[in-house]
């Protein structure tokens, strides 16, 4: 059997496939089963293509839809009777690279939220939770993709002005304005149709994914039969991928297929866009790669390869502890459906 699973969300996109591909083709990392999730395995064309010619690598696409609860409690019972069952080994690796940015077109789930919230961090953090039950405890990581996009004041938001205004530098104010967030009532498009309004949107859902980056590692590490679970996040940079399939034709067409792929090719490292292999490859180190002295880095956030600090509200201990409650009450977890003791 395999010595472990890479489980891998949004596999099918620009930079889930350049992972899929650096662990199908890598000798050290394709002794793990990859179970690559998608939303439509009939339709993942790119990800079967990276795969295809992977004889030495076990793996499978499963379809999950992250903005339906009810799918991502369906895939995970699948998936935690498989490694019960012996039929797949622990969960080694748990990788949460699924994006969705709507760039102005703006959409709800049957449950009545924001795409953008549900697709981002609600189900990712409803998968996490599930999830536990299979990662393996000595060794296992979580590793989410992060986003400049959460903290309003980093310079890199700048160019966009999607948080210019001073009523958007800070995000999360109390409960009432987590449940705007969620609803896709906080900076909507009725209010603001541009990029900008979609920005601030993706910008939230990542916040509270890095909020839940923290909030799990403190409760881990609470938890004896899962402290040694590590959690981390990558920022790996502006991309040329799918993410940008709504954006206007200014931004999809002419900076991500002309301005971006040119600069690549001339500017190499310097570029402001980074080729999805190298992020790929900087997402993989901080899944397999040791910190300093050869110890289990946990709960630090890289920049590529660079650890960084994340936003002020991230780190607030009282903001990221209410985005913990209000969602447990939102996706209605329940007793004996995550392994995690201290999770309500």
């Amino acid at each position: 059997m395999a010595k472990g699973a890479i489980l891998v969300t949004g596999a099918n996109g620009g930079l889930g496939s350049a992972i899929a591909n650096q662990i199908a083709h890598k000798a050290e990392l394709s002794a793990y089963h990859g179970i690559y999730a998608v939303r439509d395995a009939a339709n993942a064309t790119l990800l079967a293509s990276v795969l295809k010619d992977s004889k030495a690598h076990a793996s499978e696409i499963v379809s999950i839809e992250l903005a339906s609860l009810d799918n991502v409690r369906q895939v995970a019972d699948r998936i935690n009777a498989h490694v019960a069952a012996g039929e797949i080994p622990p969960i080694r690796a748990l990788i949460l690279n699924a994006g969705f940015q709507d760039f102005g077109k703006q959409t709800w789930t049957p449950d009545g939220l924001d795409t953008t919230f549900a697709a981002n961090y609600l189900g990712h953090w409803l998968l996490t939770l599930l999830l536990l039950k299979s990662i393996d405890k000595n060794a296992g990581r979580i590793v989410l993709i992060g986003s400049q996009a959460h903290d309003p004041k980093d310079p890199r938001n700048v160019i966009g002005g999607a948080f210019a205004d001073p009523k958007y530098h800070v995000i999360l104010t109390d409960t009432e304005r987590f449940e705007a967030i969620a609803k896709g009532t906080w900076s909507p498009a009725t209010e603001d149709a541009s990029f900008q309004g979609g920005l601030r949107r993706y910008g939230a859902a990542k916040l509270f994914l890095i909020m839940m980056q923290h909030e799990l590692q403190a409760r881990l590490k609470a938890d004896p039969t899962l402290a040694n679970i590590s959690v981390l996040g990558v920022d790996p940079g502006t991309m040329v991928t799918g993410l940008t399939r709504l954006a206007p034709w200014f931004i999809r067409v002419l900076i991500f297929k002309i301005i971006y792929p040119f600069l690549l090719r001339v500017m190499s490292n310097s570029a402001p866009a980074r080729p999805t292999s190298q992020s790929a490859t900087d997402v993989l180190e901080a899944t397999f790669g040791a910190g300093e002295g050869g110890q289990l880095p946990q709960d630090q956030y890289l920049d590529g390869r660079t650890p960084i600090q994340t936003s002020k509200e991230a780190r607030d201990i009282e903001k990221r502890q209410l985005v913990w409650r209000e969602t447990v009450k939102l996706v209605g977890l329940k007793e004996g459906e995550t392994v995690l003791k201290n999770w309500s």
